[in-house]
């Protein structure tokens, strides 16, 4: 079994896999010489040729041949790590060079559990299909025939008998990887499913605290974890029942290999040193078969890991963009746009406006009535989208994705800050930045004061930002926007689930910006958009309003009605 396309990935392992092969061979011609010496000896001992002239060269010749069957061993693991180290590393890279393809929209097309899982353990599967189970593929081929000729011309029947025993174990094989590949499609379904659980419920921790809802998850996980094992226990019984077909073939062809050496020797047709050599090497035939067997499964495993790799692989890209846009003013038109996660379940359905360079735009509307989408859609992190979005007068769809990051960011509810210091976090918004712009950027979102009494720009920043407060990440996150010159800032309910404190400074940076760039607000809380130019509601996906925020109240509509319910709501909190 050899898995074509996993081999063409790593082709460049494979001189490693030919030379590991070739030492084993070494290794096995220093073991012949080494039996054949010791027959001599036996053959001396019956003739009384024994003498110190004999003893001498036979014990150097002896520690010759297993030096260098030891040399040859250890060399050959040591291609067997080099075979799978390259391998690992093509498959890895191949993995995150997909990802960087998919871009923000890889999560349409693939679980980033699944992407954990196959780049971590499933990669670690292959890591023993090239440093164990192709070589001992080609080794297993090669030893009988090296053995046959060899003892051919001392004894033929032995040497027809013995090869003849050997495709048993292959065919053995042949027979349960029907079965095999089946169980291990299933236990990898399993291993996923099992591993997205898991993460979810892990990422959602926090919540199940919150509401108690942790035994249950953790019963639900119980069950999920229990049709895993049963899964793990029928692939356990499966390997562990033909690895028993196994012995029995390597153990019977190597007995009669025995009993023929035997036999021949009382017909007076082999001589007792000879008898013996082969009686020794008779098992040589069957253990790099038997070696290869349980190999086997591993590889199988592996293959499987490799084919749900390939699927990740094979998942369809969208069709990257070339166009550039030319200007600073780029105006964005919206016309007629649809879109849907599941077919047939529109998140927004035909939603048509316009954004003017410069000007402040509010997008609200009830949670679910698809802001973020809309959000996610301008700044190209969705595809597969009706209709058009255009940018400067170029589709989004259109635009070379680093000309579109390079005039549209987004600031989402939570910014990810990645571990590190600030500075390597705010210069990924420029990477030429001075640190006086660096702190200029700082003070406009209002978090230079901070910055200050902390270690400045080399402050930390912890794994997940846990050691800043929400308000704390978003302003830096604002901060690193602003550091990208970027003509439309999009905030996606970026004072969200922060402190009263953060959310008026974000508030009034906004207000700043209107004017200098053009902004774009999706906020469910009304009292954010009161000076937008333009504000869009938003209900199941339709737009139902647009007007200014003065407008839409004296209009008595969906707006006006979530504006007073919110104003009495915040009336009734004071």
């Amino acid at each position: 079994m050899v898995n074509g396309r996993l081999v063409k990935m790593g082709r460049a392992s494979m001189r490693f896999v030919a030379a590991q092969v070739a030492l084993q061979w070494v290794a096995l011609a220093a073991n012949i010489a080494l039996v054949a010496g010791v027959a001599l000896v036996v053959d001396a001992l019956l003739g009384g040729r024994i003498t110190t002239a004999f003893v001498l060269p036979a014990m150097a010749g002896a520690l010759s041949c297993i030096a260098v069957r030891f040399a040859a061993t250890r060399a050959a693991a040591h291609m067997s790590y080099l075979a799978s180290r390259g391998v690992k590393e093509a498959l890895r890279r191949a993995l995150i060079d997909k990802m960087l393809r998919l871009g923000p929209s890889y999560a349409q097309h693939v679980a980033t559990s699944e992407v954990v899982q196959v780049a971590g353990e499933g990669v670690e599967q292959i890591e023993t299909y090239f440093g164990l189970y192709l070589p001992q593929l080609f080794y297993a081929l090669l030893a009988p025939l090296t053995l046959f000729a060899c003892i051919a011309p001392v004894s033929l029947p032995v040497a027809a008998g013995l090869i003849v025993c050997v495709p048993l174990i292959p065919l053995a094989i042949a027979g349960v990887q029907t079965i095999a590949k089946r169980l291990l499609a299933s236990y990898w379904t399993q291993y996923a499913e099992l591993g997205d659980s898991f993460l979810e419920n892990l990422q959602g921790l926090t919540t199940l605290k919150v509401f108690e809802a942790d035994a249950y998850k953790a019963r639900q996980m119980d069950e999920e974890a229990e049709t895993f094992r049963r899964v793990t226990m029928r692939v356990l019984t499966m390997q562990l029942n033909s690895i028993i077909i196994m012995d029995l073939v390597a153990y019977g062809g190597a007995a009669l290999g025995i009993f023929l050496a035997v036999s021949e020797l009382a017909a007076g047709h082999l001589t007792l040193p000879a008898a013996f050599a082969i009686i020794v090497l008779s098992s040589e035939f069957f253990i790099p078969m038997r070696t290869l067997g349980s190999y086997f499964h591993t590889a199988m495993n592996g293959s499987a890991a490799a084919d749900r790799i390939f699927n990740i692989l094979d998942a369809p890209e969208p069709r990257a963009g070339t166009r550039a846009l030319t200007g600073e003013d780029v105006q964005i038109e919206v016309r007629d746009l649809s879109f849907a996660y599941v077919p047939e379940r529109e998140v927004l359905h035909r939603v048509t406006f316009t954004v003017r360079p410069g000007a402040l735009v509010g997008v609200t509307g009830a949670s679910g009535s698809g802001k973020s989408t809309l959000a996610a859609l301008l700044a190209g992190r969705l595809g597969g989208y009706a209709g058009s979005i255009t940018l400067g007068g170029v589709e989004v769809r259109d635009i070379d994705p680093k000309e579109l990051a390079r005039h549209l960011v987004v600031v989402p509810t939570r910014a990810h800050l990645f571990a590190g210091t600030l500075r390597e976090n705010l210069l990924m918004g420029d990477p030429h930045a001075s640190d006086e712009r660096l702190l200029r950027a700082l003070a406009a979102a209002r978090i230079d004061g901070f910055v200050r009494e902390a270690s400045g720009l080399d402050m930390p920043v912890a794994e997940g930002a846990r050691n800043l407060s929400g308000g704390q990440r978003q302003r830096i996150a604002i901060a690193r926007a602003l550091l990208t010159r970027a003509e439309v800032l999009v905030f996606d309910e970026a004072s969200s689930n922060i402190d009263a404190e953060s959310e008026a400074a974000i508030a009034s940076l906004i207000r700043e910006l209107a004017g200098e760039r053009t902004v774009i607000v999706v906020s469910h809380r009304l009292a954010n958009l009161t000076d937008a130019d333009t504000i869009c509601v938003l209900e199941r996906g339709r737009l139902i309003e647009q007007g200014s925020h003065a407008e839409l109240v004296g209009a008595g509509g969906a707006y006006a009605a979530l504006w007073r319910a919110q104003n009495d709501l915040e009336r009734s909190l004071a």
